[in-house]
């Protein structure tokens, strides 16, 4: 399928490799056009309502999430482009968002368009962008995290997770109402990726600290599930920190 786009960076160069690149790589995205800043990137995306925005995160005035915001009534997929940022690739990664680090990395940008025509060839109704600017005005306890399953994805709040659990491949997520997910992601991402409450315990344990009821000094700690879970010598110190 022929994806419209349209290209947002404040850089020249930027744009014309990145132009040069789908061209020569993505041949399935069609560039309608470009901007240089938020004035006149929201004007370009009103104006040909594109499916797809290559976007730069960090802009002179402002940022990319200043643009969805001011764009929020029409609907497209977002390709990020951002240097190195934890913030930014934190909130990228709850929401699912797709995106590359500068500088760009063609192979990256293979697989990034290539999900994107999945995702829009699936009709996926799932709006990254939306769930990107509500979690940017909440606090971390209080975000949505969108988690891929073997099935599609689950929309779940971050106060609802109670433990996640590595299983090779996979992260098995629990939550409060005692259900489970399966998540096509490492528990490293989601060290990675969560902050407080949650803490890691165990080489293939994560917590949410405020749902311990208990911690034996025989090094186990006890949820509100009655789970029992080892927390490891490496591990220790801080999960300590988190009560003291």
């Amino acid at each position: 399928m022929k994806i419209k786009a349209v290209i947002v960076d404040d850089e020249k160069i930027a744009r014309e490799v990145l132009r040069s690149y789908l061209t020569k790589y993505c041949p399935q995205v069609e560039i309608l056009g470009e901007a240089e800043s938020i004035k006149e990137a929201v004007p370009l995306i009103a104006e040909n309502q594109p499916q797809l925005v290559f976007l730069d995160v960090e802009m002179p005035f402002g940022n990319a999430f200043d643009v969805l915001e001011a764009t929020s009534e029409f609907s497209y997929e977002t390709i990020f482009i951002t240097a190195f940022s934890q913030y930014s690739l934190q909130a990228l990664n709850k929401s699912a968002s797709y995106y590359i680090l500068k500088p760009i990395d063609i192979q990256e940008l293979i697989v990034a368009v290539n999900k994107v025509v999945e995702s829009l060839e699936k009709k996926e109704e799932l709006n990254r962008n939306k769930i990107l600017l509500q979690n940017l005005k909440l606090k971390p306890e209080k975000q949505q995290l969108i988690l891929p399953t073997l099935q599609g994805f689950d929309v779940v709040k971050t106060e609802d997770i109670v433990r996640l659990q590595a299983d090779g491949n996979f992260t098995q997520v629990y939550l409060t109402d005692g259900s489970k997910k399966m998540v096509c992601r490492f528990l490293k991402h989601f060290d990675d990726l969560l902050e407080s409450p949650f803490v890691r315990v165990h080489r293939s344990h994560i917590i949410n600290t405020g749902f311990v009821k208990s911690y034996h000094k025989s090094g186990t700690v006890m949820l509100s599930d009655d789970t029992e879970i080892e927390v490891s010598g490496s591990f220790k110190e801080n999960f300590l920190k988190v009560f003291s």
